[in-house]
């Protein structure tokens, strides 16, 4: 894992993260659920530009929310869960509100998100490593992929459980992993026609080996 850490920050170097607003990252990342960052960002750009604000989301119907986000794909399934979310924040905390969050140990954190209706693993982990700096690694499908052809995560893993175990609890550094292993598999690590030989991790990768 070490070596994996100092090949990819070699191949991409630094990269510049800021930190995100907790519920604007957390509407975000269920729009981006079976999408690509493009839609995702025209689906929230979108939401924004028709409601004007996420609390006028919450007050609006589930139809006029789906057919305001349809460009991300699963609009009905998103707008339904992007209203009961917001509803039940207004609901418990009493106003659109994330930051209590911040004050809670990270299982704690973890288990309230998970909570929310269409809220898994890798949703509420951005959220917690984004907005927070708590240190949880959310794997997305890219991730899930590279790290299955590198031999770190078994098709019978969590992999969420599996990476969390293998990398030291550095938020800084757990940000900079996910995002460089999602570049990997977009540019590099397809699910057809890997680019191995163009691969910074290809010395490593139990798939190459297997499969060369």
């Amino acid at each position: 894992m070490r070596w994996i850490v100092e090949r990819l920050h070699d191949h991409y170097g630094e990269i510049s993260i800021t930190t995100s607003n907790p519920l604007e990252e957390l509407i975000s990342t269920i729009l981006s659920q079976n999408t690509n960052d493009t839609n995702r960002d025209r689906a929230y750009a979108s939401l924004l530009s028709h409601f004007g604000d996420l609390d006028k989301v919450r007050q609006a119907s589930v139809d006029e929310i789906a057919e305001t986000i349809q460009i991300g794909g699963l609009h009905r399934q998103k707008s339904s869960r992007i209203k009961l979310v917001l509803e039940r924040i207004t609901r418990e905390r009493g106003s659109l509100d994330l930051s209590f969050l911040a004050d809670l140990p990270l299982d704690k954190a973890m288990a309230w998100l998970l909570s929310s209706p269409g809220v898994g693993k890798k949703t509420a982990g951005i959220v917690l490593l984004f907005s927070f700096g708590k240190p949880y690694f959310p794997v997305d499908t890219h991730i899930r992929r590279v790290t299955t052809r590198l031999g770190l995560v078994r098709k019978t893993d969590d992999p969420h459980q599996r990476m969390n175990t293998l990398l030291p609890p550095d938020p800084a550094l757990m940000r900079r992993v996910h995002l460089q292993l999602i570049r990997l598999g977009r540019e590099t690590c397809h699910p057809r026609r890997p680019e191995c030989p163009t691969c910074p991790l290809s010395d490593h990768c139990a798939w190459r080996t297997e499969t060369s």
